[in-house]
């Protein structure tokens, strides 16, 4: 519609593309089968199951990365550099380089990655694909070593390509891998958070919190980011450590995502119902034991970053996870961080966290335990570790690095 409306900014260039072919290219595979192969969210007994119609559904992601592919080489100047990102465009790297052979092609996937026999639940055919689009660029990049690793190894699985640790290559043809785990910047985060529209949230918040310990957690209504199982570590916290009832109070902000899909519709239904389940069992009078927003409102959680005592990060799988890395930057007092082992931002954050295994909820209950129960010197020392770790690659930095692994 803004394509056709030419209600487009200038240097952007829209692309208008069937309504049939966007849903099943964009819904039906990217959101719908290629994020849940990195992610592992196949229940296998059941999913994914490939027949006809996911054949018609792949022919139209051909066609709609094949129209990215057309644009940029329209657009791209001699011997120019293109930065292709994420899962949605795998296959555009190589069916650009088929028409413009003389540009440097770098991708960038923001997902994890899944192991070979994971990965190869997808029809052969179309896992070879997959890695021989993303193998038309010059570089990949990821942001962990592990997700990076994975790509390499589906290469040999699949591919029968060679790895050294460095490069992908295959049929005579070297695409170096890299890993750039993307950061934020403070300076700029910072001065997003003391604006007006955030500062306003504060007294409400303020309000919910009282003089109790908040445990936040900022997530959109994804099926990996795994909220129910860390509404369920909650409840266990309040069941087997009683002495929190009533000192903690835990603020969850959902985004709303993906709801034109009848999976996560139903899971943000299951989010809601923990929810309402905890605090049947445990509100009393004065206390609400779980706040659930189920809205899009990024100033609030910019506020909340800053009166937060704990952050829970728990994701099944998490390419990197910002929210991990904004918290501590603009955290006031100090927080503790519960982070999943399977978001790639532990990599970094790992060494200044407690890292749980985001299927065990028993031990996601002992670990928030364990943040509520810090020092307050404990925090401020942790938290300004995070921070430092969080911004050791900024945005700008992150950017250049990609353009860095293109000139090797």
């Amino acid at each position: 519609r803004a394509a056709a409306g030419g209600m487009v900014a200038p240097g952007v260039r829209m692309l208008d593309i069937d309504p049939v072919t966007f849903d099943r290219a964009y819904n039906r595979v990217a959101n719908s089968t290629l994020w849940f192969v990195a992610h592992l969210l196949y229940d296998t007994s059941n999913t994914p199951v490939f027949d006809a119609r996911s054949r018609r559904e792949w022919a139209a992601y051909r066609e709609y990365d094949d129209a990215f592919a057309a644009a940029l080489a329209e657009e791209a100047a001699p011997g120019a550099t293109v930065l292709v990102q994420d899962y949605h465009l795998a296959l555009t790297p190589r069916q650009l380089r088929e028409r413009r052979p003389d540009l440097r092609i770098s991708h960038f996937s923001h997902t994890p990655w899944a192991p070979p026999e994971y990965f190869c639940v997808l029809p052969e055919d179309v896992a070879a694909e997959v890695l021989l689009g993303m193998l038309g660029a010059d570089a990949v990049g990821f942001h962990s070593r592990r997700w990076a690793d994975a790509f390499a190894r589906c290469c040999v699985a699949v591919l029968g390509a060679t790895y050294d640790g460095r490069s992908v290559v295959h049929e005579g043809r070297t695409t170096v891998v890299s890993v750039n785990p993307l950061g934020v910047d403070a300076a700029e985060l910072r001065r997003r958070a003391s604006a007006h529209d955030v500062q306003s949230r504060l007294p409400g918040l303020r309000d919910v919190v009282g003089d109790r310990q908040l445990i936040l957690r900022v997530d959109r209504t994804e099926l990996s980011k795994n909220i129910v199982r860390g509404l369920e570590a909650y409840r266990e916290l309040l069941r087997g450590r009683p002495q929190w009832r009533e000192r903690v109070v835990h603020i969850a902000l959902a985004y709303p995502s993906r709801h034109d899909l009848p999976e996560y519709r139903a899971y943000t239904g299951a989010v809601q119902r923990v929810a309402r389940e905890v605090n049947e069992e445990f509100a009393t009078e004065g206390w609400l034991p779980v706040h659930l927003e189920v809205r899009d409102d990024y100033p609030r959680s910019l506020a909340a970053y800053g009166l937060a005592d704990v952050l829970l990060v728990n994701p099944l799988r998490d390419g990197m996870n910002l929210v991990a890395k904004e918290g501590p930057v603009l955290s006031d007092r100090g927080l503790s961080l519960v982070l999943s082992r399977q978001a790639g931002a532990a990599d970094e954050l790992g060494g200044h966290a407690h890292l749980v295994n985001p299927f065990d909820v028993g031990q996601t209950a002992e670990a928030l335990h364990a943040a509520l129960s810090e020092s307050a010197e404990s925090r401020r020392r942790g938290t300004a570790a995070l921070a430092e770790a969080a911004t050791a690659l900024p945005p700008s930095s992150w950017l250049a690095a990609q353009l860095a692994s293109l000139a090797d």
